[in-house]
Order: C-alpha cells, then structure tokens, then sequence
C-alpha cells in the first residue's frame, strides 16, 4: 500500500523556482533530435535522456504520470497530490505542482530526484522505448492518461504561440501535419499511445483517457486510489475531486503555471478551456476526414476503446 504521507522533497536541495528558470530568457524555439525523436533544448538535453534511460535507478514504490503533452498532465498531477494527503488542499495552496509531482525528464533534476524520500511521484512525457530501463524489472506502477488526439492536436496548437517549448506554426493546416508525420515534440501521438498500451494488461499499469475524467471526475479517482492502494474516507475523495476541479485549479497560482516564466508559457494561458471536443471549432471536415483516416490506419490493430471513438 502507498503512504503518500512519506513524500518530501529535500527542501536544501531544491531552488525556490523550477529548475529552468535559470535558463535564458531569450532562448529561442530549437529541437534536438535523439533517437528520432524531436526535444525541445529549452527544457531537455541529450545528456539528461541519456541518464534517465540507462542510469535512473527505478524504485518497486515509484509511481509515474505519464502523458503525451496536452492530456491531461498538470489534471493528474493535481488528482495525485490530493490523494496524497488524503484530500486536503493545503500542500496543493502552497507548493508550486512541479516540487509535488517533479518532472523525471528535464535537465538539471536528477540529482534532486534521487535524494526524494519514498514512495516518488514523477511526471514524464517520454515515449515507452526512451523510459529508464530499470523500470521494466521493477514494481513501480504507471499512470497512463490519454486524451482525444483532435484535442491534443488542437491544445498544442493554440499552445505552441504562448511558449517557446514548441515552434510556432505558420498555419493550423501546417501543425495537423507536423502533428500527424510526428514532428513535434516527444514525436508520434500514436506512437506514444501505442508503446505505452503495450502495457495494458501489466498489474502495474492504469490506464485513464482525459473524456472519463470529465464523465465521471469521483469515479476515476476511485479507481486510481484503488490502483496506489490509497484508502480514503468519502469526504476525502469529495475534497479530491472538488479541488481537482478546472476552475478551481485555474485559480490556484500553484497549480496552474502562473509562476513559471514568460518564455516558458504566458500567464493565464496554459489551463485553457478544460474540455472535451474543442477540435471541432477549429478542424475543416476535409481535415477532420483526413485525420480520422491516418488515425484509423495507425490505430487498427490496437486492441483498446476509447471515449473518442465512440463519438
């Protein structure tokens, strides 16, 4: 079972800002490619994927938050620090959600990570073949949430001109292309889902799409407390999903990235909307015709239904 209460950072060891505020904040947008895969260099490095994948030693009680980008993410993070303290806000108040639920791939962190005491929480969105090697020989459990690809494409979208994680497109119809050859980065949606789904039948491994969260918010935080094997009262998981809720974590300054840096995303824009569906603002029908084809030609053979496909 997961004592949640054992998580503290070594508060000596960690700076008061998240650790890329000490990069420029005049670097520009560039990619990195490592292993056929397209990084952003303001946030990663080829040394820090190096380590996570051959040296990060992967504790039987760590558990990790893992997404594509603009699945649900900093919604989970959220869910997990809750559940944590067994629904009480305050910790959620008053630290900054990338010291909760730090992030396992961004240069600079490993250090800080490996002094955490136990059980570790990380959030990652790296794709199954680029995860730390040591992970598949232990007990550590994952959390897997998807989102409808539309959605993601369309978040990243209207993302990519509030950051400088992501080039700007010139044009909506230019992005659903990078999206779709896999040119963005942490690279191929279908990819990621479909590594990650390899999975699906592991003890170990829950897997959440972002449309059950918002059909049924206590249902599914029933269900990742029984995976953690985290008992909590029924006023407990009220207090979960009430301060987990989009408007309320849209207004707490410690979870909705607020306090992170201009270059890195503009205030007040990176919790957006918080819906399902909003593809079908933006998508033409010969692009959502386009897209539903190479989705059905890459997705056919995976043996999961989602929400999305049901819609």
């Amino acid at each position: 079972m997961v004592d949640c209460s054992l998580i503290s950072l070594i508060r000596g060891a960690i700076p008061p800002d998240p650790p890329y505020l000490s990069l420029s904040c005049t670097m520009s947008t560039d990619y990195f490619l490592h292993k056929g895969i397209n990084f952003s260099s303001v946030m990663y490095s080829e040394e820090r994927l190096d380590y996570v994948e051959n040296e990060f030693q992967v504790r039987d009680d760590d558990v990790f938050n893992i997404t594509f980008p603009k699945s649900g993410t900093n919604w989970m993070m959220e869910i997990l620090s809750l559940i944590c303290r067994n629904g009480d806000p305050t910790w959620c108040q008053e630290v900054p959600i990338w010291e909760r639920i730090p992030w396992l791939d961004i240069s600079g962190r490993w250090q800080l990570i490996d002094k955490e005491e136990t059980p570790r929480f990380h959030s990652s969105h790296l794709p199954i073949q680029l995860f730390p090697k040591s992970f598949f020989t232990s007990k550590a459990k994952v959390i897997y949430t998807a989102r409808d690809p539309k959605d993601v494409l369309v978040s990243l979208y209207h993302f990519a001109h509030e950051t400088s994680l992501i080039k700007t497109p010139n044009s909506f119809e230019e992005f659903v292309e990078d999206f779709l050859q896999g040119t963005v980065p942490f690279g191929s949606w279908f990819e990621h889902v479909r590594g990650w789904m390899s999975m699906k039948d592991k003890s170990n491994f829950l897997f959440i799409t972002y449309e059950e969260l918002k059909q049924d918010h206590r249902g599914t935080v029933m269900k990742i407390c029984k995976f953690l094997g985290k008992e909590l009262k029924n006023e407990d998981i009220d207090s979960v999903v009430e301060h987990s809720s989009f408007n309320i974590m849209k207004e707490n300054k410690m979870s909705n990235q607020s306090l992170a840096p201009d270059y890195i995303v503009n205030k007040n824009s990176f919790m957006r909307k918080g819906i399902s569906g909003d593809w079908r603002t933006i998508f033409t029908k010969a692009q959502e015709e386009y897209f539903n084809r190479i989705y059905q030609e890459k997705m056919k053979n995976l043996d999961v239904k989602c929400l999305w496909d049901e819609s």
